[in-house]
């Protein structure tokens, strides 16, 4: 009896049909992409007036811009000069829709269908990125010889892993997006950390820190982009205009240059951050000055540029983007660090605030390292073999602004929402909320009479601590069935009489049965 593979859950054993399924799922997300684009491409080739070559070109142009949406780099070989050209800038909005295919199949596999069962969780991400890489190698193959094909290695990284990554999240997204324990090699430190709901909560503090730092970073640069479209618009239309003198051409135009909205954004946050981007081998952009020789092509997102040399205090603002991420990481981390009153959770102290925040800020970095790695890339040879951001000094910038910021934003913050609470609820591992230290009253105790001044009064409190006692059993008898016998006095076995009055009454009766009996009457 042969061995089942572990990728293949109970559900799935003896249904091939399921295994095809998820192969045919991913092939068929490639296919949808790879058709909205054709669509797209095949529309503008009809629309053009002139167009200079056939329909069978326009489809290997889309099958070209299909390939550079998932990261390819692409070879122009009809150049002025006649040597191949690389193409390696990707407009990051055209990859959405390909990233968002791999997602959707991945996650749809894992929801099993009436009367079949789904896959397992590996195996859902080997048929699905295998089904869709299929296509991938196929239209590879169809550009190949074109006057527009693919670098076989881009093909692989970052071709292969966009879609690996797309396909992971899919899966990770079907089970809930739960943070799986680590691997078997990992210390067992690790291991015990993750288990404990502490550790979760420290982990979902950092990754929305992260987020968010990431999200007001890359908005930021695109209200800097923004503000230059508006302060450049006579260069930007003249631009627009000069490019095409045709409908269809201009139309091609704008939707390239929508394209690269994104891009755009990313490339305003890193002038925001300091370390700005490159037009060409020759020329940097930076808010402190813009120097070199640029080789810039005739595009209306390249016409806002800077004017050339020293920056000014408009150019210095950008700074404000940096600044804003690093205050809502630090926000973002305090929320959670010192939760609102009455909520029950701890709050965090100084330390360990700190700690988080400079975690967020290393998670920020990474944020924007990675999108500048994809807005860039280069252009032709010689002077437009590199453009856009340094991913490396852009990641490197957000890091040292969030943390530089952020970690004494949020220990301020901290202390601020701290304010007007009690000493014992800032202290490390006190609850957040106010709570009550008073003591319970401790019960009264009898005060004892006055001591009795002769065997009389001694035995008159005694009579009446008597009385007293039967009126108690006559009201207590009196009470229901159902009273607690808790409410009784604890202390109601203590002689209410001193012992100095016992010892008066024990001498009385002494002296009383010691004296003689009244003399006899005479006759």
């Amino acid at each position: 009896m042969t061995e089942r593979s572990p990728l293949l859950s109970q559900g799935e054993r003896g249904r091939p049909v399921v295994l095809v399924s998820a192969v045919l799922r991913g092939a068929l997300a490639a296919g949808l992409g790879l058709g909205s684009l054709a669509v797209l491409v095949a529309a503008l080739w009809i629309s053009s007036p002139a167009p200079d070559s056939g329909p069978g070109e326009a489809f290997h142009t889309a099958a070209a811009l299909w390939l550079l949406a998932h990261g390819a780099e692409l070879v122009r070989t009809e150049t002025l000069t006649g040597a191949p050209a690389p193409m390696g800038v990707v407009p990051l909005l055209l990859s959405v829709l390909p990233v968002w295919l791999v997602h959707r199949a991945a996650r749809d596999v894992l929801e099993p269908d009436e009367g079949r069962g789904a896959p397992s969780p590996g195996a859902a991400f080997a048929l699905v990125t295998g089904g869709y890489l299929l296509v991938g190698g196929a239209v590879a193959l169809y550009v190949r010889g074109a006057s527009l094909s693919a670098r076989p290695l881009s093909l692989l990284l970052p071709g292969a892993l966009v879609v690996a990554g797309a396909a992971a999240s899919g899966v990770w997204t079907a089970h809930g997006r739960p943070l799986g324990p680590p691997p078997s090699w990992a210390p067992v430190r690790l291991h015990e950390a993750m288990a404990r709901t502490r550790f979760l909560r420290r982990a979902d503090a950092v990754g929305r820190a992260a987020l968010a730092g990431t999200a007001v970073l890359l908005g930021g640069g695109a209200l800097v982009v923004a503000s230059a479209l508006v302060w450049h618009g006579a260069p930007v239309q003249e631009s627009f205009l000069r490019l095409s003198g045709d409908w269809g051409g201009r139309i091609a135009v704008l939707l390239l240059a929508l394209g690269l909205v994104p891009n755009a954004a990313v490339w305003g946050a890193a002038y925001g951050l300091g370390p700005g981007f490159a037009l060409g081998t020759a020329s940097t952009v930076t808010p402190l000055a813009f120097t070199g020789h640029p080789a810039v092509p005739d595009f209306p997102l390249l016409a806002a540029m800077p004017a050339h040399g020293p920056g000014t205090p408009l150019n210095w603002a950008a700074g404000a983007v940096p600044v804003a991420a690093a205050l809502t990481v630090a926000w973002f981390t305090v929320r959670r660090a010192v939760p609102a009153e009455g909520e029950g959770e701890e709050a965090w102290g100084p330390g360990e605030t700190a700690l988080t925040t400079a975690l967020g800020a290393f998670g920020c970095g990474l944020g924007a390292a990675l999108p500048a790695a994809a807005a860039g890339g280069p252009l032709g040879t010689h002077a437009l073999a590199d453009f856009g951001p340094v991913w490396w000094l852009t990641g490197a910038a957000a890091l040292a602004w969030t943390t530089v910021i952020g970690v004494p934003a949020g220990l301020l913050l901290r202390a601020w929402r701290l304010r007007g609470r009690k000493k014992e609820d800032v202290e490390e591992g006190t609850p957040a909320h106010p709570v009550s230290t008073a003591k319970p009253p401790a019960p009264a105790v009898p005060e004892p009479p006055a001591p009795a001044k002769n065997a009389k009064n001694a035995k008159n409190a005694k009579n009446a601590k008597e009385e007293n006692g039967a009126k108690g059993e006559d009201e207590g008898e009196s009470q229901e069935e159902g009273d607690d016998e808790d409410d009784l006095d604890a202390y109601d076995f203590l002689p209410t009489d001193p012992w100095h009055a016992r010892e008066t009454e024990r001498e009385t009766d002494r002296e009383t049965d010691a004296s003689p009996g009244p003399p006899a009457a005479s006759a």
